[in-house]
């Protein structure tokens, strides 16, 4: 009941939204100038102090996003490589004590203590699997934390020559069923986005 409850909530959060944005635009433009944009595959400049951003498009697009990614990926890959040689010179303990007792050259005291620091190596190595999956964790709220902020910094910045009311996040199966693509400003905003970040990477 409690999960029906929030969808309705949502669904009902949506259509007021999208009611809202149909107010403000209701006014309109003539139908021949907005076909005559649509033929060239472009939108009418919105004069709603509602709009929305397409946050798909725009993150697939965004130059900071890319590098952020890219770092995150050589890290995860470096990571990865670690684990994977420690694996592999834990596997070749395990063999070479297995082989030394099947062949009789240790003996059972000895095979005990072999076994016990072989035990004492899974145990490390399962704690660096752990402790590398943490640090990718938090490397990843650390990535999604500056894409955020730059994302919120800019728009603020960026609203002070428009003067939006809302700036909505539009995503496919977002909780906004529909949108007008006149009040879609995804391309402005994100030509602004990698302009500030290419200008930030160069001082």
């Amino acid at each position: 009941m409690k999960n029906t409850s929030l969808i309705v909530n949502v669904i009902l959060g949506a259509a007021v939204a999208v009611l809202y944005v149909l107010h403000f635009t209701s006014s309109g433009t003539p139908a021949d100038i907005q076909a005559g944009y649509e033929e060239r595959g472009e939108y009418l400049p919105s004069t709603s102090n509602i709009v929305y951003v397409n946050f798909d498009t725009l993150l697939n697009n965004y130059d900071m996003f890319f590098d952020l990614q890219k770092k995150f990926l050589e890290k995860q890959q470096k990571l990865e490589a670690e684990l994977t040689r420690s694996s592999r010179s834990y596997e070749r303990q395990v063999n070479d004590f297995q082989d030394k007792v099947q062949k009789g050259l240790v003996t059972r005291s000895e095979a005990q203590q072999l076994e016990m620091q072989l035990m004492q190596v899974q145990q490390e190595l399962m704690g660096q699997r752990d402790e590398f999956s943490q640090e990718l964790m938090e490397e990843e709220q650390v990535m999604n934390r500056q894409l955020q902020h730059s994302i919120y910094d800019f728009l603020e910045e960026f609203n002070k020559d428009h003067n939006y009311h809302f700036i909505l996040s539009h995503s496919f199966g977002g909780p906004l069923l529909y949108t007008d693509k006149n009040l879609n400003i995804t391309r402005e905003v994100l030509a602004g986005l990698n302009g500030s970040y290419q200008q930030n990477r160069q001082r």
